[in-house]
């Protein structure tokens, strides 16, 4: 390991933590690294449980939103206030600073001379290149309230530009973030892929006869476009793993053969992606922990080939042992193609190409690259 002072008290800035899914995950492991952490986040709706499991004995410090009433139910309308508010927390006293940044944590307020690393989940999406999808998907036209909307996100645009060149150094989460850094802050990146909880995870060399998906519905997953798929697809099982925003709409479009299973313990969440023939994913992930985690669990993938399954999936047809098919749309057509080519040469994807190829994502490896970055900024070495 590099040589840096795993004791030295540092600051993790987090955006919020409604609940526990691929960016905890990473501020978990972060926390692991360095015992002494603190972590700061706007909004904290962690259950007592996961705090126990996964941030034994860390404090989290949280903005005074965070004690508004029923905020979990609206602290996302709440946006247009994260940037003031994340400029409130003083980590002026902390050796030094890591923002784990999918919007607002970068933005923290530093000493000219302390050591900043950022790992960036994303660039704000709904402030950038997905804007138009949310205003779409909120159907915010251009009446008064959807003017007001779009110009609270521009005014979001010039926060997040002003404090890009903030951190000493980013890490980006994928490839495909990497160039989202080049483009909309001109900025180069590390490639610092999360941590894949393979403890948590088995290996399972025989499949069962269905399909899973599983995501936080939330619009860029595209859930709809996998959904249709199968609906037009009905000799195929699919399950859909997980409950959000859009469940009620997306059931009332699927077909017989389409099972809705709700939120699952994670036992039961592992048991799904282990067992099942493949996981489908039609959406553009910055990432994709999930898609991770099935390919350690030996399941195939058929995913859109943008985002960071190009990271992940070593494409049928392209390389020696590969673990899965990229499709080149994201529509319901390119979908079905896909599951074809996939059944037709299904003998080439062997569940252990897939498990192997998993172990690059490693938690082992994520600590090992995060200590890399700090040992490289200044002030940082033991």
């Amino acid at each position: 390991m590099p040589a840096v002072d795993r004791n030295a008290r540092i600051a993790v800035v987090h955006d919020w933590c409604p609940n526990f899914r691929g960016g905890e995950r990473v501020l978990a492991r972060i926390c692991s690294v360095f015992p002494n952490a603190e972590v700061f986040t706007l909004f904290d709706f962690l259950p007592r449980e996961v705090k126990e499991e996964y941030f034994p004995d860390v404090v989290f410090h949280t903005s005074v939103a965070n004690r508004l009433p029923l905020v979990h139910k609206y602290h996302r309308a709440l946006f247009f206030l994260c940037p003031f508010l994340i400029e409130q927390f003083d980590v002026t006293g902390y050796d030094a600073v890591i923002s784990s940044s999918a919007a607002f944590s970068r933005g923290v307020l530093t000493r000219p001379d302390q050591p900043h690393l950022c790992y960036v989940h994303s660039p704000i999406r709904y402030a950038w290149d997905e804007q138009f999808s949310y205003l779409q998907q909120g159907r915010f036209g251009f009446g008064p309230k959807g003017l007001a909307f779009r110009y609270l996100l521009h005014k979001l645009r010039m926060w997040d530009m002003r404090t890009a060149h903030g951190p000493d150094l980013m890490l980006a989460n994928s490839s495909y973030v990497r160039s989202r850094i080049r483009r909309i802050y001109g900025r180069e990146a590390m490639v610092v892929h999360p941590p894949v909880p393979t403890g948590e995870l088995y290996y399972v060399p025989v499949k069962e006869d269905y399909y899973v998906t599983a995501a936080f519905h939330a619009p860029y997953k595209r859930l709809d476009v996998v959904v249709e798929a199968f609906t037009r697809m009905p000799s195929r099982h699919l399950v859909v793993v997980g409950d959000e925003a859009q469940s009620k709409h997306l059931r009332s479009r699927a077909g017989p053969n389409i099972s809705f299973t709700g939120h699952l313990p994670r036992k039961d969440y592992v048991a799904n992606i282990a067992h099942a023939r493949a996981m489908v994913f039609a959406g553009c992930e910055d990432f994709g922990i999930a898609l991770a985690e099935a390919q350690y669990c030996g399941t195939p993938l058929i995913a859109f080939g943008r985002g960071g399954a190009s990271d992940i999936v070593r494409p049928l047809g392209q390389v020696r042992e590969p673990t899965g098919v990229l499709f080149a749309r994201q529509d319901p057509r390119s979908l079905i193609d896909a599951v074809g080519h996939f059944e037709a040469n299904e003998e080439a994807i062997a569940p252990l190409a897939c498990h192997l190829n998993a172990e690059r994502f490693s938690e082992a490896r994520f600590d090992r690259e995060i200590l890399q970055a700090m040992a490289s900024l200044p002030a940082m070495h033991g």
